[in-house]
């Protein structure tokens, strides 16, 4: 058996540099999918054959080029000194994640020493040691941060049909397995070139050969999505009423228009209709012009608290439901440990002078009898929350955010491919209002259905189909990433158990 060498680790720094710029434009608004797998590969192959140092340090080059390159958006909102840090901590979890690689690239060969155990057991414990790195990154600190899985990168791509089999974190694993198939097919010499060839190509043609989740219709809801375009950035220039001015502008041409529901996004108001008279008459005047509920939003309190509030409203009841955000932004829409982090830049922490407590109340809003999911903004990335959702019989997704702060860069984009994503995942029709854009209606399958120009005032009306089937990950999506996770770190610690001396003499001859 012959392996091909490594990188030295002068041409392996560079390299890695370059697998992150590479991943990044596999993401929206470029969306170059294919160059997921190129950059993945690249991720892998500067990791093989490295000692523990040399790991942490091209797997955190990797992960700070990829973030460098893909929340360049975040610098807009919080500024440079918040957007490096959390580039850093993610670049952390990277090289943390390499060194995990690196050693799997080291002893399962050993343990597992057939063409089986290098085009099979080798690629699992990888593809799901990147996928426990990507589930830690997505849940810790303060929550987590779950932008930029590779998976998120896929959501035009041929394997759109896995996302409601596998979930997010299964279709990284397959992409990530497959690049390290293909890895150790070209470097692996022990056996004939065929025989190399069949492992990839099964798997590729099963990752675009599987049906999608079927998703059969129960009848549809009629929605009215209202992108008002007003001055709802942080830093925006206006007076008071501006925003709600602007949100009922946008609404008023739809005023003797059928619908079910009107959706208005996060950010669209500028006092709460709990407690200011002329904002519930606003919202009053909406659901009596339409004939329908209205789904607005407000910051709120309660008990001391301060939440980031959907408000189902009727002109009949008021507020009949309410669906506060479950992951405010850190460093953004509150300060966790305030006291701690304040002497670091006292000016930037006391910029955020209102801190959002997380929701508890569930995701469902019953709008005459359809059950419908709610989240808002940064809670799109999170699994939990719209698979509790689902969970709970919601039939379609209502997806409500503010991108005012992020100007026309990518974040829109992403954040509108995430939201298809989660169509597929979940088997379930989306739409995606937004202040200023991308405000759009998507069906089931991913597709946009309508869409609303960006920095536009402008509104949508959309038929979307109501389904009540249960995909397997909104059912096992948990799991999924768990077992995934916890047999590859069983791998890997089985396969540390390979005789020490053996190990150790390997070791010194192969890292560099």
């Amino acid at each position: 058996m012959k392996n091909l060498s490594p990188l030295p680790l002068w041409a392996a720094v560079p390299v890695a540099a370059s697998a992150g710029i590479i991943l990044d434009a596999a993401f929206p608004d470029r969306g170059w999918w294919p160059l997921a797998f190129v950059g993945i590969a690249l991720n892998l192959a500067v990791l093989i054959g490295r000692r523990l140092g040399a790991a942490f340090l091209v797997g955190f080059v990797a992960g700070g080029t990829f973030y460098l390159a893909h929340i360049e958006w975040a610098s807009l909102f919080l500024g440079p000194l918040p957007m490096a840090a959390l580039v850093v901590l993610q670049a952390l979890f990277f090289g943390v994640g390499g060194m995990a690689i690196t050693l799997a690239y080291r002893w399962v060969p050993l343990a597992y020493a057939t063409l089986s155990g290098r085009l099979a057991v080798l690629p699992i414990t990888v593809a799901g040691l990147w996928v426990f790195r990507e589930g830690v990154a997505s849940t810790w600190p303060y929550g987590g941060f779950s932008w930029g899985r590779v998976a998120m990168s896929q959501s035009d791509s041929p394997i759109t049909s896995l996302f409601g089999w596998l979930g997010v974190s299964g279709v990284s694993f397959a992409m990530v397995l497959l690049v390290a198939i293909c890895v150790e097919a070209v470097r692996y010499q022990g056996s004939p070139q065929l025989g190399r060839a069949i492992a990839p190509l099964a798997l590729a043609a099963v990752m675009t050969g599987v049906p999608s989740w079927p998703t059969p219709t129960i009848g549809t809801l009629r929605v009215a999505a209202v992108q008002g375009n007003g001055p709802a950035g942080y830093f925006d220039s206006r007076e008071p009423g501006d925003l709600t001015a602007a949100q009922l502008g946008a609404t008023r041409p739809l005023f003797g228009e059928r619908a079910d529901v009107v959706l208005w996004p996060e950010g669209s108001t500028d006092d709460s209709p709990l407690t200011d008279p002329y904002t519930a008459a606003v919202f009053d005047e909406v659901s009596r012009q339409m004939g329908a509920p209205l789904v607005g939003w407000a910051v709120t309190e309660r008990n001391d608290r301060t939440y980031n509030t959907e408000i189902l409203w009727t002109a009949e009841d008021g507020a009949t439901d309410y669906y506060d955000k479950k992951h405010p932004v850190p460093f953004g829409e509150y300060v966790p440990n305030r006291d701690f982090w304040r002497p670091f830049a006292p000016d930037l922490i006391d910029l955020v002078q209102r801190d959002y407590t997380p929701g508890t109340t569930d995701p469902i809003f019953d709008i005459g009898g359809v059950l419908v999911g709610i989240n808002i903004c940064f809670d799109v990335v999170d699994d939990r929350v719209l698979r509790a959702s689902v969970l709970q019989g919601a039939t379609a997704i209502f997806s409500s955010s503010n991108n005012a702060d992020f100007g026309r860069s990518d974040q829109s984009a992403q954040q509108l491919a995430i939201a298809r994503i989660r169509a597929m995942e979940l088997g379930r029709s989306v739409v995606n209002v937004s202040t200023v854009g991308l405000t759009a209606a998507i069906g089931p399958d991913g597709e946009i259905l309508q869409q609303l120009p960006w920095f536009t005032a402008a509104s949508l009306v959309q038929d979307v189909s109501l389904i009540q089937t249960v995909t397997p990950a909104a059912l096992f999506g948990g799991q999924i990433e768990f077992a995934l996770a916890g047999v590859a770190m069983a791998l890997l610690v089985g396969s540390a158990s390979y005789p020490a001396s053996r190990r150790k003499l390997i070791d010194s001859v192969d890292a560099v």
